[in-house]
């Protein structure tokens, strides 16, 4: 019996001795090694103020600064501990009204008269300069350190993007965010906001009863480094894209150019434009509603939005196609009576072969070449032959998304043999019904920077990279894999030579060519003339080429809207544009003048 009880007493002791044990270990977790427990529980008297992160520099593609960082500063309150102030000295240090003044107290006090929320925001370093001086007369008030975006000049705004503070469905849908923060909008702002954003910190303070600040907590040992963002190189050349946008001014339109080797943009430029350094700082908004509203849609970015008809600029492709298939030779000869069927032409001499077909722009020759490539009596039907067509245009990128990083891409169109069904029925169409495709007009749509991504194609004779906007991320970055990937085009390079001379033609030929303002002494420019069809008005002016023939640096598309033939506007402006690139200045100073003048938008 005693032996019993004797046993029970150690399991007892053994028993109270565990429990003892594990208590101790657990409070010994708690307090020393998880701190974070006690930093919870002590919510209560800390602060947390965020140190938030220089953003990342964005450079152009010659190590020129786009992009950089400025001082400004958030204004916060802790409106248990506002006493009696000076508050018409305050508001006329910090330039806001004293009915603003109450409502911005009103609104904090709402929030929590004890904890910390945002008076007034942005401030700038010159305005923070002239109330840091008397910040010690307003008990309550301190300041919080943030960064706002500069630019080295009031340019590229398309491609640059813009910052914004986030919005409630960016804080609800990414744990990252909080309310506060700000997020790139668009460009490359946007496109590469992981990089560019960095990571936040915290400095912790302990605070009394009252919000006051009595010390660092723990002696800074929570507390974090802010880590500043990546620093972007893109591929665009900032003096081009200036001079682009001069060249642009008073039109409506877009240039794009690429460079063909490697698929970088070396300008993007949509016209009318803004200044990026309207949407930031506190004015943001103001400005931002203001673009919105402007008529001549400033905000809406003509490179990769705006869909056109690509006009004559389509023939060296219905060419190239014609080739690929064998229906036509670079001998094959048509005649034109000042046009085809329906489709009317210029004056010019008859017959033409391929290479003069393009050169004069002939109408009446790629309504032929395309009736052969619908008709080709290798394919079943038309159908079947318009589905391989499309094939074709798809390879070359038309009626999809290229792939440049901006979200706002757009597809443009080419139909779908269903498309023509829904219209004609099933076999109800043939290719005289849809002979205004072969000269670039009909129903296919296509952006500017498709335009100059085909145009890079040919130049390559017959392949392309995805026209991208970033050349390098951070100390060691390369651009996404997919930039760096060729994309073939099923045509044989052999068949590029004929369409590239008689682009060459119809710059530099002699009677009969149609882009000779596009000529540039000593640099042999290979381009051709498009007049896209405008239902709501004047048709627009456009143009495509690359430069120099043989090894091509520059390729190149010109929209200007509502200023009809190519060869009176959008092929000044891009061998303005090709001469300025490959040599630095430009030799044509008539030509330039005359477009800087050139004013094509109504009531101005």
């Amino acid at each position: 019996m005693k032996d019993a009880f004797t046993s029970r007493k150690y399991i007892i002791i053994a028993f109270v001795v565990l429990a003892a044990l594990l208590l101790i270990i657990r409070l010994f977790v708690i307090q020393v090694v998880k701190d974070t427990y006690r930093l919870s529980a002590d919510n209560n008297v800390l602060r947390y103020v965020t140190q938030y992160p220089a953003r990342g520099l964005i450079y152009d593609r010659n190590n020129k600064l786009m992009v950089f960082n400025q001082a400004a500063y958030d204004l916060m309150v802790v409106p248990a501990q506002v006493t009696s102030i000076d508050t018409a000295e305050f508001c006329e240090l910090l330039e806001i009204t004293k009915s603003s003044f109450n409502d911005r107290m009103n609104s904090a006090i709402s929030y929590s008269r004890r904890a910390p929320s945002v008076f007034l925001k942005q401030i700038s370093a010159e305005s923070y300069a002239r109330f840091q001086e008397k910040l010690f007369l307003y008990p309550g008030f301190y300041v919080q350190p943030r960064t706002l975006r500069k630019y080295s000049k009031p340019i590229a705004g398309h491609i640059l993007g813009y910052v914004s503070e986030v919005d409630e469905s960016v804080v609800k849908n990414d744990p990252y965010y909080k309310a506060g923060d700000y997020i790139g909008k668009l460009g490359i702002e946007e496109a590469y906001e992981k990089n560019l954003r960095g990571k936040r910190g915290v400095t912790i303070y302990l605070v009394d009863v009252y919000s006051r600040i009595k010390g660092s907590y723990a002696d800074g040992r929570m507390d974090t480094v802010a880590v500043q963002g990546e620093d972007i190189i893109s591929t665009v050349d900032m003096d081009l894209q200036e001079y682009g946008e001069l060249l642009m001014k008073n039109k409506s339109g877009s240039i794009v150019a690429l460079e063909p080797k490697t698929g970088e943009v070396l300008t993007l430029v949509s016209s009318p434009n803004y200044d990026p350094g309207l949407l930031v700082g506190r004015i943001r908004s103001e400005n931002f509603m203001k673009l919105s509203a402007d008529t001549s849609l400033p905000l809406f970015n003509r490179a990769i939005q705006a869909k056109y008809p690509p006009g004559s600029t389509f023939k060296p492709i219905n060419g190239l196609i014609g080739l690929q298939e064998k229906v036509i030779e670079p001998s094959t000869l048509f005649g034109c009576s000042n046009g085809y069927l329906f489709i009317g032409c210029h004056s010019h001499s008859s017959p033409l072969d391929l290479i003069h077909g393009i050169s004069n722009s002939c109408n009446a020759y790629f309504c032929q070449v395309y009736r052969r490539i619908l008709e080709n009596p290798a394919y079943p039907n038309v159908e079947a032959a318009y589905v391989k067509w499309k094939e074709y245009l798809d390879q070359f990128g038309f009626g999809q998304r290229l792939g440049i990083e901006f979200t706002n891409e757009l597809t443009g169109f080419v139909p779908s043999p269903s498309y023509y069904d829904r219209f004609y029925g099933k076999n109800g169409w043939k290719a005289l019904t849809i002979i205004s495709m072969a000269i670039g007009q009909g129903e296919v749509e296509t952006t500017p920077l498709q335009m100059a991504n085909m145009t890079a194609a040919i130049a390559n004779r017959g392949y392309y990279y995805t026209p991208h906007i970033v050349k390098s991320i951070g100390a060691e970055g390369k651009p996404d894999g997919k930039y760096l990937l060729k994309h073939t085009i099923e045509i044989d390079s052999a068949n590029f030579e004929s369409i590239v001379l008689g682009m060459e033609e119809a710059v530099n030929g002699g009677a009969g060519a149609t882009a000779r303002s596009a000529a540039i002494r000593n640099i042999i420019v290979c381009g051709k003339t498009g007049t896209a069809e405008n239902p709501h008005g004047k048709d627009h002016s456009v143009f495509i080429a690359f430069a120099p023939k043989d090894d091509p640096k520059i390729a190149i598309a010109v929209y200007v809207e509502n200023a009809g033939f190519g060869a009176s506007y959008a092929a000044p402006i891009a061998s303005l544009m090709i001469e300025k690139y490959l040599t630095g200045e430009v030799t044509n100073k008539y030509s330039e003048q005359r477009m800087l003048e050139l004013n094509l938008i109504a009531g101005e």
